[in-house]
């Protein structure tokens, strides 16, 4: 016997009247008031009922066996799909629309002493806006084809030969894969080694969204100290000998700005070469080194292919781009090749080709020389001024890291200066596991123009005096 509908029609709305019987009916079924198997209404009878004509609840009828609610046979009518019970799902309403609190910093737009950005003001807009639009066109124009998920050949070119002029790598472009960013680069390697389970060693205070990858690639951080040579390599191998890789940034340690001295460079090549671990090199801030040359990437003492290098265009271009890579040891290169092919193929081809175009025409280098003339001016104003007012403070990498007194509370600090358009990191954030580390607060100098810095620095020294 066919279920009796209760089914209300407007015959004033904007709505169809066949949509309106779906709707009506597709709720029935939800709320369970019309369970699998029941059977509905004939076409004439429902029709009849609702005083439409017959094809309006064919119509609708139809809609819901598109949407697999309904099934019709000529022996048993139509009738309602068996399918799982729909539970109810949590109130869109009470779930705010934000990342973990991890990622709040990467979203509160440019702030001074911000981190991890570069600075607006240096960068060539328009020319590096023409050369996107010459390659957006290009892209358009190009035949319908997959691109090579590896990258575009001709980025990955001018990065072989930028790497093997400032870096010190040599490695063929065979070998460099482009990455969605850094964290792009990150997950397809952890992807790759398959250390689930195994340990893996962190700088400490290192950087927080690294150590939270390893932790979701199911490998188990092994905090190993900081101090002025870098990671002590002989604490890991004390502790953790048996570790699957190490993630270390041994250009300019993050956040103490400090490079990995050439001993500890040798040690960990060995410790890796000797127990078959791998040493991820985070080259975050590249040839950025405000007071020198910058040293040579841990990559280049590499000579048995344990080092797998990563670096990307977020702190020399834009983070906008998300535009990292790869160097991949020759022993690695074809699981990369398979893995981007099916996992995490290269960004759009039309970015690649418009930042090939900024480095083949000598652009990029003129831009780092530049940034780095402007980045040293602003680190040594904001150093000047910190020391003026008292404070122990010292360069670290594009920041300046600035000690707090014993009990002040830097996170509650930076949380309270991003109401004034600031945007400091608490030291405490990079320490793991939270312990009680000795307070500060992390000054990013790329987005900290000079004629912002006596105000800036004012009123947070006014934050620190309130929270300490």
């Amino acid at each position: 016997m066919a279920t009796i509908l209760d089914l209300k029609l407007d015959r004033t709305a904007e709505i169809s009247l066949a949509e309106q019987i779906r709707v009506g009916i597709t709720a029935a079924i939800d709320s369970g008031v019309l369970a699998p198997g029941v059977r509905l209404p004939s076409w004439l009878d429902l029709a009849a009922q609702l005083g439409v004509a017959r094809g309006t609840v064919k119509t609708a009828y139809e809609r819901l066996a598109d949407k697999q609610l309904v099934v019709s046979s000529s022996p048993g009518g139509t009738r309602v799909a068996n399918r799982p019970a729909k539970t109810a799902l949590p109130d869109p309403s009470k779930a705010a629309d934000l990342l973990p609190p991890l990622y709040q910093d990467f979203l509160t737009g440019t702030s001074i002493f911000q981190n991890g950005v570069p600075a607006s003001d240096t960068f060539p807009v328009t020319l590096f806006a023409r050369l996107r639009a010459s390659a957006a066109r290009a892209e358009v124009g190009a035949p319908l084809i997959y691109p090579d998920p590896r990258g575009e050949q001709e980025l990955r070119r001018e990065i072989a030969a930028h790497l093997a002029l400032s870096r010190g790598i040599e490695c063929r472009p065979s070998q460099i894969f482009i990455t969605a960013g850094f964290s792009g680069a990150l997950g397809i390697t952890l992807r790759i080694l398959n250390t689930e389970g195994r340990r893996a060693w962190v700088e400490n205070p290192g950087f927080p969204p690294s150590r939270k990858a390893l932790e979701i690639a199911r490998l188990a951080p092994v905090p190993i100290p900081v101090d002025e040579d870098g990671i002590d390599v002989a604490y890991g191998t004390q502790h953790a000998a048996d570790a699957a890789l190490a993630l270390v940034t041994p250009g300019q340690q993050a956040p103490t700005g400090v490079s990995l001295s050439l001993a500890r460079r040798v040690q960990l090549i060995e410790w890796a070469t000797h127990t078959g671990a791998w040493i991820i090199e985070d080259d975050y801030l590249g040839e950025l080194q405000l007071k020198r040359r910058a040293a040579p990437a841990l990559a280049s003492l590499d000579s048995t292919g344990r080092v797998i290098h990563i670096g990307s265009f977020s702190k020399t271009i834009s983070p906008t781009l998300r535009l990292g890579f790869v160097v991949a040891p020759t022993a690695l290169v074809s699981q990369f090749a398979e893995a981007v092919m099916c996992l995490a193929p290269a960004p759009g081809p039309a970015v690649q080709l418009a930042t090939a175009d900024f480095m083949r025409g000598g652009h990029y280098m003129r831009h780092l020389r530049r940034m780095k003339r402007v980045y040293a001016g602003r680190s040594h104003a904001l150093h000047t001024r910190l020391q003026s007012m008292g404070y122990p403070a010292r360069p670290a990498g594009l920041g300046v890291l600035l000690g707090l007194p014993e009990g002040a509370r830097d996170s509650i600090i930076a949380r309270e200066a991003l109401a004034f358009g600031l945007a400091p990191s608490p030291l405490s954030a990079w320490f793991y596991p939270a312990g009680p580390q000795r307070p500060g607060l992390l000054l990013g100098v790329a987005t900290t123009t000079e004629d912002q810095l006596s105000a800036a620095s004012n009123r947070l020294h006014q934050l620190i005096r309130t929270f300490s």
